[in-house]
């Protein structure tokens, strides 16, 4: 796309999703001690690669136990494909101003302070994204003996389900560590993979079921089928499929021409998943009824199934394989990025933020993210895992939308993308993030558990505490990501 520079208050909203093609202005920082290497392509293919994973396969089936209508059903995945796009479109604004190793990480320092930056480092160290690897990964192994013939929830295959999803987190961490263009393109193979293949069920079900069927989209309402409460809990399984849309902008110092090119990632990336989701929803309720899908461990696969046979459950077996081994590669090239950008800050071990002398990838974070996830997926299983993540990061996505509003009141603060509708678009993110954690609050299947991830989050304050005087690092943010990078 191409077009001037758009202003707030003056545009229309064909403008709105243009930004500046101008000659970048030059920074007072220096360039990203990462070289940068990931073209458009790329940049996209990350998001898309770290947000598609096992919860469009997986996810359908509780979400329908909690809202068992079509209208309801579909009505929460569009919700939070509203959600994520109003996130998106501000965090497009706020990359093109900071194209910098660490993402979230700096947009929050930038705005917050280095107290909220390191929570935020901290949690994804310790909650969120070893939970997230081990996840991702025990789905891998599970999906791997069920393209092979076994069972793996029956032993030895269920102890044998931990030490696989080990190798792949431990395969994925090789890739990434002998370099960027290696994991990219693991990456961009393995999203047009998994893209293509949900694709193809989608057709397949609304081509060849649905003449058929007829759908199952009346009633639309059913009674007892739609309420607050589990209409929010719904949301934060939705959310967990959408989780990842964030995760390119870690990799921001690694993203040629960033300002520009970072802001078009993440929309095209976003809108794309959006599309991809909603489309699968409707393909699912057109050759199944909701209280099938309730039931239903894999809903893409029984839907291949009931279309063109066993050939479906095998096709949509390999396509869920491949599909969480690039959502498990994905993480392991974003979250280092985290770690990186900390040390460099001087918040932890400045080992961390060291630099591959051939690789030229930080190599340090990477085997220490691959090492947690690892002693996650030995000792714990899927729900503890999948379920310990999600609320974790939505208080800190809330802060980088926010900073925003931080931002914009600053001097020198230099975008190429401005976010339409502002101040409503990020103020609808973040209400609806506060709601979504009042949920999870009020009810008391997800109490004790969010309060539990909470206290896991504030035990990090006596730790930045520790680190602040033991290490020294009261002083400002790193030499290379202390103001917006132009590149």
């Amino acid at each position: 796309m191409t077009g001037k520079t758009v202003h707030a208050g003056c545009r229309t909203a064909a403008e709105a999703v243009l930004w500046t093609m101008e000659a970048p202005t030059t920074s007072a920082a220096e360039p990203s001690r990462l070289p940068r290497r990931l073209g458009l392509f790329s940049a996209v293919a990350v998001l898309v690669g770290s947000t598609i994973g096992s919860g469009i396969f997986r996810s359908p089936a509780g979400i329908a136990d909690k809202l068992p209508g079509p209208l309801p059903l579909l009505s929460v995945w569009l919700f939070g494909g509203i959600f994520v796009l109003c996130g998106a479109l501000t965090l497009a604004e706020v990359s093109s101003a900071f194209p910098a190793t660490g993402g979230l990480y700096v947009f929050i320092r930038e705005a917050w302070g280095r107290r909220a930056a390191f929570l935020f480092g901290w949690s994804e160290l310790l909650l969120i994204r070893a939970a997230s690897l081990g996840a991702i990964s025990t789905t891998f192994a599970e999906y791997l003996f069920r393209v092979m013939g076994h069972e793996p929830s029956v032993e030895p295959y269920a102890t044998y389900v931990h030490w696989v999803a080990a190798l792949a987190i431990a395969l994925t961490a090789t890739f990434n560590y002998i370099g960027l263009k290696w994991g990219s393109l693991v990456q961009n193979l393995t999203t047009v993979a998994k893209y293509g293949g949900l694709l193809f069920i989608v057709i397949v079900a609304i081509a060849l079921g649905l003449p058929h069927t007829g759908g199952h989209f009346t009633p639309a309402v059913p009674p007892g089928s739609f309420s607050l409460a589990p209409f929010g809990l719904a949301l934060i399984s939705v959310l967990w499929a959408y989780d990842g849309w964030e995760d390119v902008s870690l990799v921001g110092g690694e993203v040629k021409d960033g300002r520009r090119t970072l802001p078009r990632a993440i929309i095209i990336g976003t809108v794309a998943v959006i599309a991809i989701y909603a489309l699968a929803n409707l393909a699912y309720l057109s050759v199944l009824d909701v209280e099938t899908i309730r039931h239903s461990r894999l809903v893409a696969a029984d839907v291949a199934f009931k279309v063109i046979g066993s050939p479906g459950v095998v096709f949509v077996a390999v396509t869920v394989m491949l599909s969480t081994f690039g959502t498990l590669n994905g993480s392991i090239m974003t979250a280092p990025r985290i770690f990186f950008a900390m040390a460099d800050d001087r918040l932890l071990f400045k080992q961390i933020a060291a630099v591959h002398p051939r690789f030229q990838t930080p190599y340090v974070a990477i085997v220490l993210n691959a090492a947690i996830g690892v002693a996650f997926v030995l000792t714990r299983g899927f729900e503890q895992l999948a379920d310990q993540f999600v609320i974790a990061i939505v208080p800190f996505l809330a802060l980088a939308v926010a900073a925003v509003f931080v931002l914009r009141r600053r001097p020198g603060y230099d975008t190429s993308f401005r976010v339409p509708g502002y101040p409503v678009v990020p103020l609808i993110f973040i209400a609806s993030t506060v709601a979504l954690l009042l949920n999870a609050l009020i009810d008391k299947s997800s109490r004790v558990a969010t309060l539990g991830v909470f206290l896991g989050i504030l035990l990090g304050i006596p730790v930045y505490a520790f680190i602040t005087r033991r290490m020294g690092s009261s002083g400002g943010p790193s030499r290379d990501e202390s103001v917006a990078v132009n590149s």
